[in-house]
């Protein structure tokens, strides 16, 4: 069964995403994140979610924030109940396998996304004006085709239940100052770089992917701030994963992310009315055939065992 609302009486929630219960904890320089099994696409939560999808993401999220670790420093703490402060441990039914401890952090407020190959809104902007997020590219590029170079492509954090927007890396930087944008999109793309080649060895296709980064004072540099990684990274959730077999740029590829579950809406009409606007009524308690809630856990599920196997 789909754990799609935890309930932790004891905890103060401060915040609840498409995906993560948020809540605080005795320790003060800590929070707790919890990854339920809901599910959202085009910025809508559906209402019942994937059996064992927070644990998928929640395994995923510890493998890269390990193995990306001398890149850049990470809000992870521990993933294990007992290490975790007494008034959650009671809570281990719900909690267990899907659960971190992270450092509180000033979140900076920009996604940092990074695209390796020319797919979903970039393809969309690349066909209208030869350009992704204000960035000219090579002229006669195709659906799916891998970029001359990887691209930061940054887009602002909207409020939940709103689409994020698309932004140039000029505006990002006036956004951010640009040091702190500089050090963003640096570490973005150095942590991209190293997870598509990993990926690669696995025989999967990075396709692209969302960070998020956050603020915390400096451990040597007193009245400073340090950056780190927060939140998810390089799950299903937040990239695209293709199949190395059998990729042929020219047209959209398979891929163990949502974009199965994406499609489904779409040919069952739920499209529309986002487009017409009214995403909010049309998404409310929108059930996913079991059919679609099977195959969705089959695609996360097989990321896991590629990328960890």
């Amino acid at each position: 069964m789909a754990l799609v609302n935890t309930h932790l009486p004891e905890l103060t929630l401060i915040s609840k995403g498409k995906v993560r219960d948020i809540y605080s904890v005795s320790s003060p320089d800590h929070l707790l994140f919890v990854a339920t099994d809901r599910i959202s696409a085009y910025d809508v939560i559906l209402k019942n979610g994937i059996p064992d999808k927070g644990k998928l993401l929640t395994q995923i999220s510890l493998f890269w924030f390990k193995k990306l670790g001398s890149i850049i420093p990470n809000h992870f703490v521990t993933a294990n109940i007992d290490e975790m402060p007494e008034e959650v441990k009671k809570y281990e039914d719900q909690l267990k396998d899907r659960t971190m401890l992270v450092r509180k952090a000033k979140v900076v407020q920009i996604e940092a996304i990074v695209r390796g190959y020319l797919t979903g809104s970039a393809w969309s902007e690349y066909k209208k004006s030869g350009t992704v997020h204000g960035i000219s590219l090579p002229p006669n590029m195709v659906e799916s085709q891998k970029l001359p170079e990887p691209l930061f492509t940054p887009s602002t954090k909207a409020e939940q239940g709103a689409h994020d927007e698309n932004i140039s890396p000029e505006q990002a930087a006036k956004l951010l100052g640009q040091e702190l944008y500089n050090q963003i999109s640096q570490a973005s793309l150095k942590l991209y770089s190293e997870a598509a080649l990993y990926a690669h060895s696995k025989g999967l296709i990075l396709a692209d992917t969302k960070f998020e980064f956050g603020l915390i004072p400096s451990s040597s540099k007193p009245g400073e701030e340090t950056l780190i990684l927060v939140d998810e990274v390089l799950t299903p959730d937040s990239s695209r994963y293709w199949p190395l077999e059998g990729y042929e740029p020219g047209k959209s590829q398979p891929s163990f992310d949502k974009q199965y579950l994406r499609d489904w809406l779409v040919s069952a009409g739920f499209r529309k009315g986002l487009e017409n606007g009214k995403e909010g009524e049309e998404g409310k308690g929108w059930l996913i055939d079991e059919d679609v809630v099977q195959g969705t856990r089959k695609r996360y599920e097989e990321a896991v065992k590629l990328l960890m196997g």
